[in-house]
């Protein structure tokens, strides 16, 4: 018989190590899969998915704008989660931020550019945060279910995207406002570094660096730590716990209304229900395996956008069903987080010595 003992330490090597074997182990039962279905050489298949993702200047700068957009919405989760509040709603959050955006830039195109830049990020901030406010209040005076609540959250947050969209919809088509401010291009992220995505780096980097130290190293921090540990052990130690859960969340919130100020300003320069993309649920999985590290994050934001954009490069090149390379991308994933287990558990028989 097997025993599940749950581990007190490992080494940042042996975890590292162990990420490593789960990586070459679904590259190993991918290329089982991707040459008993299409009998094409997985190598050269793999080849493929790099040069998808590093196979020209352009595709290296879209691949970054879509890590940092990714990196935007994981960093913006982690204070809530760190607390152990399940912020499901991000994806509401990011279209909140984007509504507010959007707006500015088509009643206030007179400004000049940096003033409008700077109102627009204050906006989409405080739109972002205004609703995580609102299942924040519910879950600290009313102890509503956090999950259900955010989740609900973005089904409006997604009506009333369409509600604006129809509201502003021009010449351009049905479903998606246009391209805000084509010929003036105010609103829009400044090229930096000679890149149009200059700027989306910039501030998403930033970002991870400041909410790194903001949960490391201060107050806030210690006292999200502190309620995500344990409620009843941060009211002992006098910590306002509905207070925290009220500024924690708007915090993340807000954070992820500038990933819908990025998504806007700095990417599609337009609104539209997709804006968010579902990049609200994959942040999930970018927070949770980098345990609420922003600097962590950075290396699984990478991992995904290079399984996704990779995915799709060879779904185009070798004529591949698109569920194919779907399948590819999950099985890494797979095998990513069942690396988890191991890092956290260990196995032993039976009436084995214990370590």
């Amino acid at each position: 018989m097997i025993r599940i003992h749950k581990r007190a330490f490992m080494p940042v090597w042996a975890r590292i190590l162990v990420r490593l074997a789960a990586i070459l182990a679904a590259l190993v039962i991918n290329g089982l899969i991707i040459y008993s279905v299409t009998k094409m050489n997985p190598i050269k298949v793999y080849e493929t998915m790099f040069n998808g993702v590093f196979g020209s200047e352009r595709r290296i700068w879209s691949s970054i704008r879509e890590i940092m957009l990714l990196l935007c919405i994981g960093v913006g989760l982690a204070p809530a989660f760190k607390m152990k509040f399940w912020n499901i709603g991000a994806e509401g959050q990011i279209l909140l931020g984007g509504i507010a955006s959007a707006a500015c830039m088509i009643y206030m195109p007179s400004l000049p550019n940096g003033l409008l830049l700077l109102i627009m990020f204050i906006a989409a901030a405080a739109a972002g945060g205004a609703w995580g406010f609102v299942p924040a209040i519910a879950k600290a005076r009313l102890n509503a279910n956090e999950t259900l609540f955010t989740l609900m959250m973005n089904y409006i947050a997604i009506h009333l995207t369409s509600f604006f969209v129809t509201f502003w919809e021009n010449s351009y088509g049905s479903g998606i406002v246009g391209t805000i401010n084509s010929e003036t291009h105010k609103g829009w992220f400044p090229p930096l570094f000679g890149q149009m995505y200059g700027m989306n780096l910039v501030m998403v980097l930033a970002l991870v660096v400041l909410v790194f130290l903001y949960l490391r190293y201060t107050k806030h921090g210690y006292e999200i730590a502190v309620v995500g540990g344990s409620s009843n052990t941060a009211k002992y130690a006098g910590i306002n716990v509905p207070a925290v859960t009220v500024r924690t969340v708007t915090l993340s919130g807000a954070i992820c209304g500038i990933a819908g100020f990025i998504a806007v300003a700095g990417q599609g320069h337009t609104i539209s229900v997709s804006t968010a993309g579902g990049r609200g649920f994959v942040a999930i999985i970018v927070a949770w395996l980098a345990k609420f590290n922003t600097f962590v994050m950075m290396l699984i934001a990478f991992l995904l956008i290079f399984l996704e954009q990779g995915a799709r490069e060879i779904a185009s090149n070798f004529n591949i069903n698109d569920n194919l390379s779907k399948v590819i991308m999950g099985v890494i994933l797979f095998f990513i987080l069942g690396s988890e287990f191991f890092i956290n558990y260990r196995l032993t028989r039976s009436g084995a010595e214990q370590a």
